[in-house]
């Protein structure tokens, strides 16, 4: 077999769907192996929409308006956003009010917290991490159960 023979080989091989080819001639192998063709996929990037991107008309606008009207006739009420400032998780992990099993909790609603005082346990990695308030205020709300899995950023209590 000459060189253009076998160049021209390769070539079949390479264009065909085999993945591997073996020949052999007077005492000479040849043996042609192709790995599988990966297809990687990409994604183009997103764009964020910032609001000057979205216009409201005048007809959508009147629209949400009465929806939301709507939704408060139907519920009754209409919700006021939570006032005090939340201390949220630091890291991922199990969520403990008190530093033992027996012991009383770190806070409960009402009390008054100073900042940087402890104020729960988040346990990851058979870490104990102490949590410590961010703010000076009273505790108003407690969001998270004891013993509760809690994750990054999540709000765990509210202080005002």
């Amino acid at each position: 077999m000459d060189v253009e023979q076998l160049m021209k080989l390769i070539d079949k091989v390479s264009e065909s769907d085999l993945t591997g080819f073996k020949y052999e001639e007077n005492g000479i192998k040849l043996q042609l192996n192709k790995k599988e063709n990966l297809v990687m996929g990409t994604t183009a990037p997103m764009q964020a929409v910032t609001p000057e991107a979205v216009k409201v008309t005048g007809a959508s606008s009147k629209a949400a308006t009465d929806l939301e009207e709507g939704v408060q006739k139907q519920t009754g009420t209409s919700e006021a956003a939570p006032v005090g400032n939340v201390v949220k998780a630091p890291l991922v992990g199990t969520f403990y009010a008190a530093p033992a099993e027996d012991a009383e909790p770190f806070i409960q609603v009402g009390d008054s917290v100073k900042k940087g005082q402890s104020v729960a346990i988040i346990e990851a990695m058979k870490l104990m991490n102490e949590i410590e308030s961010d703010f000076d205020g009273t505790v108003t709300e407690i969001l998270v159960k004891n013993g509760q899995a809690v994750e990054y950023g999540q709000p765990l209590f509210r202080i005002a």
